[in-house]
Protein backbone atom coordinates (compact mmCIF):
# COMPACT_ATOMS: atom_id res chain seq x y z
CA UNK A 1 0.00 0.00 0.00
CA UNK A 2 1.50 3.45 -0.88
CA UNK A 3 0.62 6.64 0.44
CA UNK A 4 -0.17 9.46 -1.73
CA UNK A 5 -1.87 12.46 0.00
CA UNK A 6 -1.85 11.74 3.94
CA UNK A 7 -0.31 9.39 6.59
CA UNK A 8 -1.12 8.76 10.29
CA UNK A 9 2.03 8.46 12.85
CA UNK A 10 1.12 4.54 13.20
CA UNK A 11 1.30 3.60 9.55
CA UNK A 12 4.83 5.69 9.41
CA UNK A 13 6.31 4.00 12.40
CA UNK A 14 5.27 0.43 10.36
CA UNK A 15 6.77 2.14 7.56
CA UNK A 16 10.25 2.57 9.42
CA UNK A 17 10.13 -0.58 11.17
CA UNK A 18 10.05 -1.88 7.37
CA UNK A 19 12.85 0.13 6.27
CA UNK A 20 10.31 1.29 3.77
CA UNK A 21 9.95 5.01 3.75
CA UNK A 22 12.07 8.23 3.29
CA UNK A 23 11.19 10.95 5.67
CA UNK A 24 11.70 14.84 5.51
CA UNK A 25 11.78 17.23 8.47
CA UNK A 26 10.71 20.18 6.58
CA UNK A 27 9.90 22.83 9.80
CA UNK A 28 10.67 26.14 8.78
CA UNK A 29 10.24 29.79 9.69
CA UNK A 30 9.59 32.45 7.28
CA UNK A 31 10.76 35.21 9.83
CA UNK A 32 14.09 32.87 11.23
CA UNK A 33 15.01 30.86 8.51
CA UNK A 34 17.72 28.72 10.65
CA UNK A 35 15.22 27.60 13.45
CA UNK A 36 13.67 24.81 11.71
CA UNK A 37 16.93 23.37 11.53
CA UNK A 38 17.78 24.15 14.40
CA UNK A 39 14.69 22.39 16.31
CA UNK A 40 15.44 19.36 14.10
CA UNK A 41 18.87 19.17 15.75
CA UNK A 42 17.30 18.95 18.95
CA UNK A 43 14.56 16.18 18.16
CA UNK A 44 13.21 14.43 14.99
CA UNK A 45 11.53 11.50 13.68
CA UNK A 46 14.28 8.98 13.79
CA UNK A 47 15.25 8.50 10.60
CA UNK A 48 14.21 11.88 9.32
CA UNK A 49 16.33 13.89 7.07
CA UNK A 50 15.91 17.78 7.10
CA UNK A 51 14.73 19.40 4.01
CA UNK A 52 15.04 23.30 3.63
CA UNK A 53 12.31 25.39 1.99
CA UNK A 54 14.85 28.13 0.86
CA UNK A 55 17.83 26.12 -0.27
CA UNK A 56 16.11 22.54 -1.30
CA UNK A 57 12.51 23.76 -2.15
CA UNK A 58 13.11 27.01 -4.12
CA UNK A 59 14.63 28.62 -7.04
CA UNK A 60 16.66 31.79 -7.09
CA UNK A 61 14.66 34.96 -6.35
CA UNK A 62 15.50 37.85 -8.22
CA UNK A 63 13.59 40.00 -7.08
CA UNK A 64 10.77 39.62 -10.17
CA UNK A 65 9.85 36.01 -9.76
CA UNK A 66 8.25 35.65 -5.73
CA UNK A 67 9.96 34.49 -3.07
CA UNK A 68 10.11 31.47 -3.66
CA UNK A 69 10.19 30.27 -7.13
CA UNK A 70 10.15 26.66 -8.26
CA UNK A 71 13.56 25.55 -9.41
CA UNK A 72 14.11 23.92 -12.44
CA UNK A 73 13.05 20.65 -12.58
CA UNK A 74 15.88 18.64 -13.58
CA UNK A 75 17.89 20.62 -10.75
CA UNK A 76 15.38 19.67 -8.49
CA UNK A 77 15.16 15.89 -9.45
CA UNK A 78 18.65 16.17 -8.79
CA UNK A 79 18.47 17.50 -5.54
CA UNK A 80 15.91 15.24 -4.26
CA UNK A 81 18.45 11.92 -5.48
CA UNK A 82 21.27 13.76 -3.64
CA UNK A 83 18.60 13.75 -0.70
CA UNK A 84 17.90 10.06 -1.26
CA UNK A 85 14.75 9.70 -3.05
CA UNK A 86 14.35 7.20 -5.62
CA UNK A 87 11.59 5.75 -8.06
CA UNK A 88 8.96 3.91 -6.14
CA UNK A 89 10.12 4.77 -2.82
CA UNK A 90 7.23 6.33 -0.44
CA UNK A 91 8.80 9.69 0.87
CA UNK A 92 7.19 11.28 4.02
CA UNK A 93 6.83 14.98 4.76
CA UNK A 94 6.09 16.74 8.41
CA UNK A 95 6.54 19.89 9.65
CA UNK A 96 4.86 21.72 13.10
CA UNK A 97 3.00 24.01 11.05
CA UNK A 98 -0.15 22.35 10.23
CA UNK A 99 1.73 20.72 7.05
CA UNK A 100 2.10 23.85 5.25
CA UNK A 101 5.64 23.44 4.78
CA UNK A 102 5.31 19.57 4.44
CA UNK A 103 2.56 20.49 1.50
CA UNK A 104 5.24 22.46 -0.49
CA UNK A 105 7.45 18.94 -0.35
CA UNK A 106 4.39 16.78 -1.65
CA UNK A 107 3.34 18.68 -4.26
CA UNK A 108 6.95 19.77 -5.41
CA UNK A 109 7.90 15.88 -5.53
CA UNK A 110 4.27 15.44 -7.11
CA UNK A 111 5.03 18.15 -9.66
CA UNK A 112 8.37 16.03 -10.52
CA UNK A 113 6.32 12.86 -11.42
CA UNK A 114 6.46 10.97 -8.10
CA UNK A 115 2.94 10.47 -6.68
CA UNK A 116 4.20 7.92 -3.32
CA UNK A 117 4.59 11.24 -1.49
CA UNK A 118 2.31 12.07 1.57
CA UNK A 119 2.68 13.95 4.66
CA UNK A 120 2.07 13.07 7.90
CA UNK A 121 -1.55 14.24 9.14
CA UNK A 122 -1.09 16.37 12.81
CA UNK A 123 2.85 16.80 12.16
CA UNK A 124 5.65 15.90 14.68
CA UNK A 125 2.65 16.85 17.47
CA UNK A 126 0.73 13.53 16.35
CA UNK A 127 3.83 11.73 16.28
CA UNK A 128 4.61 12.25 19.94
CA UNK A 129 1.27 12.18 21.22
CA UNK A 130 1.49 8.84 19.82
CA UNK A 131 3.97 7.86 22.40
CA UNK A 132 6.63 7.49 19.51
CA UNK A 133 10.18 8.49 20.25
CA UNK A 134 12.64 11.38 18.57
CA UNK A 135 15.93 11.14 18.41
CA UNK A 136 18.26 13.76 18.26
CA UNK A 137 21.37 15.08 15.50
CA UNK A 138 22.02 15.33 12.00
CA UNK A 139 20.82 12.11 9.75
CA UNK A 140 23.22 12.11 6.20
CA UNK A 141 21.32 11.93 3.64
CA UNK A 142 21.87 8.77 1.53
CA UNK A 143 22.02 9.62 -2.08
CA UNK A 144 20.30 7.66 -4.61
CA UNK A 145 20.81 6.95 -8.30
CA UNK A 146 19.84 9.97 -10.56
CA UNK A 147 16.16 10.65 -10.59
CA UNK A 148 14.62 11.83 -13.93
CA UNK A 149 11.55 14.01 -13.72
CA UNK A 150 8.45 11.83 -15.66
CA UNK A 151 7.60 13.89 -18.92
CA UNK A 152 4.03 15.50 -17.89
CA UNK A 153 4.31 16.82 -14.30
CA UNK A 154 1.19 14.93 -11.84
CA UNK A 155 0.50 18.51 -10.55
CA UNK A 156 0.81 21.50 -13.00
CA UNK A 157 1.60 25.20 -12.12
CA UNK A 158 0.83 28.67 -13.86
CA UNK A 159 2.86 31.34 -14.61
CA UNK A 160 2.07 34.87 -14.05
CA UNK A 161 1.09 35.61 -17.75
CA UNK A 162 -1.76 33.04 -17.73
CA UNK A 163 -3.13 34.70 -14.29
CA UNK A 164 -2.32 38.25 -16.01
CA UNK A 165 -4.58 36.54 -19.11
CA UNK A 166 -7.25 35.27 -16.33
CA UNK A 167 -7.41 39.00 -16.00
CA UNK A 168 -10.24 39.32 -18.79
CA UNK A 169 -10.63 35.47 -19.72
CA UNK A 170 -11.72 34.69 -16.64
CA UNK A 171 -11.91 30.65 -17.07
CA UNK A 172 -9.56 30.37 -13.88
CA UNK A 173 -10.62 30.81 -10.54
CA UNK A 174 -8.10 31.85 -8.50
CA UNK A 175 -7.82 30.98 -5.47
CA UNK A 176 -5.54 33.06 -2.02
CA UNK A 177 -4.47 30.94 1.01
CA UNK A 178 -3.73 33.84 2.77
CA UNK A 179 -5.47 35.19 6.04
CA UNK A 180 -9.21 36.71 5.32
CA UNK A 181 -7.13 40.61 6.24
CA UNK A 182 -4.35 39.86 4.38
CA UNK A 183 -6.82 39.24 1.36
CA UNK A 184 -8.72 42.08 2.14
CA UNK A 185 -6.01 44.24 2.40
CA UNK A 186 -4.90 44.31 5.73
CA UNK A 187 -0.64 45.42 5.78
CA UNK A 188 1.51 42.67 6.13
CA UNK A 189 5.70 42.99 7.00
CA UNK A 190 6.02 40.43 4.26
CA UNK A 191 3.89 41.87 1.63
CA UNK A 192 5.39 45.25 -0.39
CA UNK A 193 1.57 45.85 -1.53
CA UNK A 194 -1.66 44.63 0.26
CA UNK A 195 -4.67 43.42 -1.40
CA UNK A 196 -5.74 40.08 -3.66
CA UNK A 197 -5.78 39.99 -8.05
CA UNK A 198 -8.47 41.25 -9.31
CA UNK A 199 -11.18 38.20 -9.65
CA UNK A 200 -9.71 35.73 -6.86
CA UNK A 201 -11.59 34.35 -3.60
CA UNK A 202 -9.94 33.46 -0.69
CA UNK A 203 -10.17 30.11 1.16
CA UNK A 204 -7.42 30.73 4.35
CA UNK A 205 -5.64 27.28 4.01
CA UNK A 206 -6.08 26.74 8.52
CA UNK A 207 -9.67 26.20 7.40
CA UNK A 208 -8.46 22.51 6.08
CA UNK A 209 -7.57 21.38 9.77
CA UNK A 210 -9.63 20.44 12.69
CA UNK A 211 -9.12 21.49 16.07
CA UNK A 212 -6.60 18.80 17.00
CA UNK A 213 -4.82 20.10 13.78
CA UNK A 214 -5.20 17.64 11.48
CA UNK A 215 -6.84 17.74 8.10
CA UNK A 216 -10.58 17.60 7.97
CA UNK A 217 -12.39 14.70 6.45
CA UNK A 218 -12.92 14.20 2.75
CA UNK A 219 -16.41 14.77 2.64
CA UNK A 220 -15.90 18.26 4.90
CA UNK A 221 -13.50 19.46 2.75
CA UNK A 222 -15.55 18.70 -0.47
CA UNK A 223 -18.48 20.91 1.34
CA UNK A 224 -16.25 23.63 2.22
CA UNK A 225 -14.29 24.12 -1.10
CA UNK A 226 -17.87 23.46 -3.06
CA UNK A 227 -19.01 26.48 -1.09
CA UNK A 228 -16.06 28.24 -2.70
CA UNK A 229 -16.04 27.22 -6.09
CA UNK A 230 -19.50 27.30 -6.75
CA UNK A 231 -19.82 25.81 -10.64
CA UNK A 232 -16.09 26.11 -11.18
CA UNK A 233 -14.39 22.56 -12.03
CA UNK A 234 -11.74 21.63 -9.73
CA UNK A 235 -9.16 21.63 -13.10
CA UNK A 236 -10.07 25.50 -13.52
CA UNK A 237 -9.12 26.47 -9.68
CA UNK A 238 -5.36 27.90 -9.47
CA UNK A 239 -4.12 28.14 -5.89
CA UNK A 240 -1.98 31.28 -4.79
CA UNK A 241 -0.58 32.55 -1.34
CA UNK A 242 2.28 34.80 -0.68
CA UNK A 243 4.96 33.18 -2.17
CA UNK A 244 3.68 29.71 -3.31
CA UNK A 245 4.05 27.51 0.11
CA UNK A 246 0.70 27.81 2.43
CA UNK A 247 -1.38 27.67 -1.38
CA UNK A 248 -0.06 24.14 -1.74
CA UNK A 249 -2.08 23.16 1.36
CA UNK A 250 -5.29 24.10 0.02
CA UNK A 251 -4.02 22.57 -3.40
CA UNK A 252 -3.42 18.77 -1.10
CA UNK A 253 -7.27 19.71 0.58
CA UNK A 254 -8.65 19.61 -2.57
CA UNK A 255 -7.28 16.24 -3.64
CA UNK A 256 -8.02 14.66 -0.17
CA UNK A 257 -11.44 15.78 -0.89
CA UNK A 258 -11.68 14.30 -4.47
CA UNK A 259 -11.33 18.02 -6.37
CA UNK A 260 -8.54 16.69 -8.36
CA UNK A 261 -6.73 18.35 -11.16
CA UNK A 262 -6.28 21.84 -9.34
CA UNK A 263 -3.11 24.26 -10.18
CA UNK A 264 -0.38 26.23 -8.47
CA UNK A 265 0.73 29.65 -8.97
CA UNK A 266 4.07 29.09 -7.62
CA UNK A 267 5.01 33.21 -7.85
CA UNK A 268 2.01 34.08 -5.69
CA UNK A 269 1.42 37.55 -4.46
CA UNK A 270 4.81 37.93 -3.90
CA UNK A 271 5.58 37.75 -7.67
CA UNK A 272 2.76 39.80 -8.60
CA UNK A 273 3.09 42.83 -6.39
CA UNK A 274 6.96 43.22 -8.01
CA UNK A 275 5.73 44.82 -11.46
CA UNK A 276 3.61 47.94 -9.74
CA UNK A 277 1.52 47.92 -13.34
CA UNK A 278 -0.02 44.89 -12.19
CA UNK A 279 -3.84 45.84 -10.66
CA UNK A 280 -4.76 44.87 -6.97
CA UNK A 281 -7.62 44.48 -5.56
CA UNK A 282 -9.39 45.16 -1.91
CA UNK A 283 -12.12 43.98 -0.02
CA UNK A 284 -13.38 40.95 0.84
CA UNK A 285 -15.06 40.41 -2.69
Amino acid sequence: MTHQSLIDADALAGLIEKEGVLIFDCRFDLTEVDAGKAAYLEGHIPGAVYVDLERDLSGRSDGHNGRHPLPDRAAFAARMAALGVSEGLQVVGYDTSGGFYASRLWWMLRWLGHRDVAILDGGLAAWTEAGLPLMAGDVPARPAEPLAPAPEPAMAAVDVAGIEANLDEGALLVLDARTPERFAGAPHPLDVASGHIPGAANRFYQRNLDANGRFKSPDELKREFAAVLADTAPDQVVHQCGSGVTATHNLLAMEIAGLTGSKLYPGSWSEWTSDPARPIASGSD
